[in-house]
C-alpha cells in the first residue's frame, strides 16, 4: 500500500517534473535534451554484451565511481558499463572522464512501468547505486526481474535519515529490497540499519581510492606557471551565495588589488557568468580560465569556468577552501585536495563528509573556518606561512593514503552478489 500511494504521487507530479525541466533549462539548456530517456523511451539498441549498470546521480557520484569503474573493467572485461544520471552536469562529467568507453542515459522517473521498461531494454546483470539514491519502484522492479541491486559507497546524514524516517514503511521496504549495502562509515551504517536496512557492511569511502590523474597534475603545473610568482588560493566548488561572501571578505582583507590570486571555481557551470559578474562588480580584475592564457598582472580573480579540471586547480593552488561548507550545503569533496597535498580550509557545514572532515581537521590536514571573514584571515595567514602549508600538505597526503581500500571491499560485495 505504501508503494502504491508513492506511485500515484509520482504520477501526479510528472507534469510538474516537465515544468521543472523547462525552468532549469532557462539557465542550463542541456535540460532540454534526452527527454525521452526520462520516460524510458530509447533510440538504438544495446550492443549485446552483458551489462553492468551504475547509477550516479550527478557530478560527485560520477567522479567517485572512477576506481570502481576501473575495478569492474578488470574483473568483467567482456561487459558493457551503463551509467545512469539525473542531471546534465553528471552526464557531462561522465563524458569528460569516461568518453566512449561507457554508455550513459538518464534514469527514468520512478514509475513502475518506466522502471520495468528500463530493465527490459538494458537487461543489466547487476545494478550499483552510488551513495544515497533510493527509488522504491526501481528497487521493486529489480527484485521482480532478479537483478541484484547494491547501494555502494553509501552515506546518510542525520538530516537525510530524518527525512526518510517520515515514511517508515516505504523506506524500510526499499532498504530491504537491496541485495547489499556498502556504507562509508559506521555512523552511516547505523543510520541505514535504523531505517530497516539489512546486509550492511562498512566498506569505506571510494573517493580515497581515486588515482591522481597525471595529465591533470601536469595541467595544474601549467596553470601555476601562468600565474607567475604570486601566491594562489582556490575556492573550490562554491555554491550559490558563497561567492559573494568570499569576494567581500577577501576585498575587506586585502583590497581589490591584493598580491595573491584567487582562483574561484563555481560548482555548477550555469553559474560561471553570474560569478564573473559578482567579482567585476566588486572592482576585481577578472580573467576566465577558458581564455587559456597567461594571467595578467592586473588580474586578481580567475574564474574556473571549465569542467573536469578540479585536480588541476588543486595542483595549482597553495591553499584550498572547500565550497559548500560556508553556507548550509553540507560541503563538497575535500578528499581530492588532501590527496593532492593541498592545505585545506573548510567551513562549518560538513554533513556530506562529516567523518572525513573530522579526521582531516584532527590530523592537521585541514583547518576549520567559522565564516567568510575568518576564511580570509586564515588564507592570508597560510599564504605567509610556507612551513605551515608544507606540514598540512604532508598530513593531507598521509590522511588520504590511510583510508584507501574501499574499492576492493566493495568488489567483494559485488562478487558475492553476482554469483
Amino acid at each position: 500500500m505504501a508503494r502504491l500511494i508513492y506511485s500515484l504521487l509520482v504520477l501526479a507530479l510528472l507534469p510538474w517534473a516537465v515544468l521543472h525541466l523547462l525552468w532549469r533549462a532557462r539557465r542550463q539548456p542541456d535540460y532540454l535534451r534526452h527527454w525521452g530517456e526520462r520516460f524510458a523511451r530509447y533510440g538504438g539498441s544495446p550492443d549485446g554484451r552483458p551489462t553492468l549498470w551504475l547509477h550516479a546521480v550527478s557530478v560527485g557520484e560520477t567522479r567517485a565511481a572512477q576506481p570502481l569503474v576501473a575495478a569492474l573493467r578488470e574483473h568483467y572485461p567482456g561487459h558493457r558499463i551503463l551509467f545512469t544520471h539525473m542531471t546534465p552536469t553528471g552526464r557531462a562529467t561522465s563524458e569528460a572522464i569516461y568518453g566512449d568507453s561507457v554508455d550513459r542515459i538518464y534514469l527514468p522517473y520512478d514509475t513502475p512501468w518506466a522502471m520495468h521498461r528500463f530493465l527490459r531494454r538494458h537487461r543489466p546483470r547487476l545494478g550499483l547505486i552510488m551513495e544515497t539514491e533510493l527509488w522504491p519502484n526501481l528497487i521493486a522492479a529489480c527484485g521482480q526481474a532478479s537483478v541484484p541491486l547494491l547501494l555502494v559507497n553509501a552515506r546518510l546524514s542525520d538530516r537525510s535519515a530524518s527525512r526518510y524516517a517520515r515514511f517508515p514503511a516505504l523506506t524500510a521496504q526499499a532498504m530491504q529490497g537491496l541485495t547489499a549495502i556498502g556504507a562509508q562509515s559506521t555512523d552511516d551504517a547505523r543510520r541505514l540499519e535504523a531505517l530497516g536496512a539489512r546486509a550492511v557492511s562498512v566498506t569505506g569511502n571510494m573517493k580515497f581510492d581515486i588515482t591522481l590523474p597525471q595529465a591533470q597534475l601536469e595541467l595544474g603545473r601549467v596553470l601555476r606557471r601562468r600565474c607567475g610568482e604570486r601566491p594562489v588560493w582556490l575556492a573550490a566548488s562554491t555554491r550559490e551565495g558563497e561567492e559573494a561572501l568570499i569576494l567581500d571578505a577577501w576585498k575587506g582583507k586585502v583590497g581589490a588589488g591584493g598580491a595573491a590570486l584567487l582562483l574561484l571555481v563555481p560548482r555548477h557551470p550555469q553559474r560561471f557568468a553570474e560569478v564573473e559578474r559578482l567579482a567585476r562588480e566588486r572592482g576585481f580584475g577578472v580573467q576566465l580560465r577558458s581564455t587559456d592564457a597567461d594571467i595578467d598582472a592586473g588580474t586578481q580573480v580567475v574564474i574556473g569556468d571549465s569542467m573536469g579540471e578540479m585536480f588541476a586547480y588543486y595542483a595549482a593552488a597553495d591553499v584550498a577552501f572547500i565550497g559548500g561548507s560556508l553556507l548550509d550545503f553540507g560541503s563538497q569533496n575535500l578528499i581530492e585536495a588532501a590527496a593532492c597535498g593541498t592545505p585545506i580550509l573548510i567551513g562549518p557545514s560538513t554533513r556530506n563528509f562529516a567523518e572525513a572532515a573530522r579526521e582531516a581537521i584532527a590530523c592537521d590536514a585541514a583547518h576549520a573556518i567559522t565564516d567568510a571573514a575568518n576564511l580570509a584571515a586564515q588564507v592570508a595567514a597560510l599564504l605567509a606561512d610556507a612551513d605551515g602549508r608544507e606540514s598540512m600538505a604532508s598530513a593531507g597526503r598521509a590522511f588520504a593514503a590511510r583510508h584507501r581500500g574501499a574499492t576492493a571491499r566493495t568488489m567483494e560485495l559485488i562478487s558475492r552478489a553476482a554469483r
